[in-house]
């Protein structure tokens, strides 16, 4: 009896799970069309991609923008020399360090589900700052704190989803029954643990803190229910993107 019921819950768990990576595949999807929606059409623009992988996504964002001007910087060396030899100028390093790039050199950064891997938010933030031009502008997208599953994981007494990976050792998916990484074997690399899950109103205010303007977000994805909802309750959706722009009298940190 106690077998048989044991089985019916792993069953169960493991039907809502791939029901859950269903909709979270679809929400990547809405994600990467916002994204896209966010960027303005400039053949002139210096593209940098922070955390740029193999550089797949990053030539879809050029090809978005329309320029041939594209820069990226990843920490992995095999995913650098990939991604360099698709015509992206790959700096090998950590963003958690100073970018190797000039100050005012770049028109637009983009950084997709990055941010909440770096250990200091504040080095990260400073350095998209130092490195756009004036008027030049971040699209950054993240995980959501606030979403709907994260508020439910939360109130079951589970490690949200969104942090369910904050140490290397995530084959068992720390904390939540439900996390994608339950049940995967071996380690991650350390550098793809969480470190800050931001939520909306949270993200919102960093940027603002920084002196960025014109801030504008967007959300995608609204587990359990219409992926459709999040384009009307962008606080609850699983990603937000936040475009921002730095103002020509670059403004100093706010204190």
């Amino acid at each position: 009896m106690y077998v048989s019921r044991m089985k019916k819950w792993r069953n169960m768990l493991k039907s809502k799970k791939n029901f859950f990576l269903s909709l979270v595949n679809k929400a990547h999807e809405l994600n990467h069309a916002n994204i896209l929606s966010l960027l303005e059409r400039n053949a002139d623009a210096a593209l940098l991609d922070l955390g740029c992988s193999d550089g797949n996504w990053t030539m879809a964002v050029a090809q978005k923008i329309g320029t041939n001007d594209i820069h990226g910087i990843e920490i992995y060396g095999n995913n650098a020399k990939i991604a360099n030899s698709k015509g992206i100028r790959v700096y090998q390093g950590d963003l958690n360090d100073p970018f190797p790039l000039d100050s005012s050199s770049i028109d637009v950064i983009h950084a997709n589900q990055v941010i909440e891997h770096v250990a200091s938010i504040d080095n990260f933030l400073s350095e998209i700052k130092r490195v756009l031009k004036p008027q030049g502008y971040a699209v950054v997208s993240t995980e959501n704190g606030s979403s709907w599953h994260n508020i439910i994981a939360s109130i079951m007494g589970w490690q949200t989803f969104s942090s369910a990976n904050i140490i290397a050792h995530v084959k068992d998916g720390i904390g939540n029954p439900l996390a994608s990484c339950r049940g995967q074997e071996g380690l991650y690399p350390a550098s793809w643990a969480h470190k800050v899950i931001f939520n909306y109103l949270g993200l919102l205010e960093t940027f603002e803190a920084y002196g960025f303007e014109n801030v504008e977000i967007l959300s995608a994805g609204y587990h359990p229910f219409s992926p459709k909802l999040a384009l009307i309750d962008k606080r609850h959706g699983h990603f937000i993107t936040i475009k921002a722009y730095k103002p020509t009298d670059g403004d100093p940190v706010r204190n």
